[in-house]
């Protein structure tokens, strides 16, 4: 299949990846946030895909149903070292070593923390980083949302980095807009990543193009 975007270090494919899975080289880290199957976007937390839906980015439906789990096997065949967001929603192994993200998110209705599961022998570890709407974490980049269950880019990077440090490939193939990516970028580790929406796929390109973290508001 020919790459979507392509550069030194980063190959991002357009496509299904239950298409593209089986044709993929083994990879170092499988790192990626697929859907939970929670219908989020129809919900209580609608409002999060107001803007993917007025620009035609993804659909309403986008979250009604998880991944099977034959393909989160088969993705996790790929890569020998595996963290996997919202691993609590899927049948995976025990873990001794879950990642918590801690959202900083004070009294409202949303989660306090994201899990991801891990296959890595190490202990729990956990990550503070505010994010809600405007409010991003104090000093930090701010990020443009552009995505209903966008993910920071420091979060991504802190994640990866809890892998051995001798990796040098990484795996995302629920891609998004492409956070995973321009965060191995970022770190000087090659990435593949693939996703089914071209209006994410473009975002994922010029946000990875431009070597940014992100479209930052001015």
């Amino acid at each position: 299949m020919q790459p979507y975007y392509q550069d030194e270090l980063v190959t991002l494919y357009h496509g299904d990846c239950r298409e593209v899975l089986p044709s993929l080289a083994p990879m170092d880290l499988l790192l990626t946030d697929p859907p939970y199957g929670i219908g989020e976007a129809r919900g209580k937390n609608k409002s999060r895909s107001v803007l993917a839906m007025s620009k035609d980015y993804g659909t309403a439906g986008w979250d009604d149903a998880a991944p099977p789990q034959w393909l989160i096997d088969e993705a996790r065949s790929v890569a020998r070292w595996q963290i996997i967001f919202g691993g609590n929603y899927f049948t995976l192994p025990p873990s001794s070593c879950w990642l918590v993200w801690d959202k900083d998110n004070g009294e409202n209705d949303f989660a306090d923390c994201e899990l991801a599961w891990t296959n890595l022998k190490k202990a729990v570890r956990r990550i503070t980083y505010r994010w809600q709407g405007m409010l991003q974490e104090p000093g930090a980049a701010r990020e443009f949302r552009e995505h209903p269950t966008q993910k920071p880019e420091p979060v991504m990077s802190w994640a990866m980095g809890q892998a051995p440090s001798d990796i040098s490939s990484v795996l995302d193939p629920f891609a998004g807009i492409g956070t995973t990516l321009a965060a191995a970028k970022r770190l000087g580790i090659s990435s593949v990543g693939i996703e089914r929406e071209e209006s994410y796929c473009e975002i994922a390109a010029r946000r990875i193009s431009q070597g940014t973290l992100a479209e930052m508001f001015q």
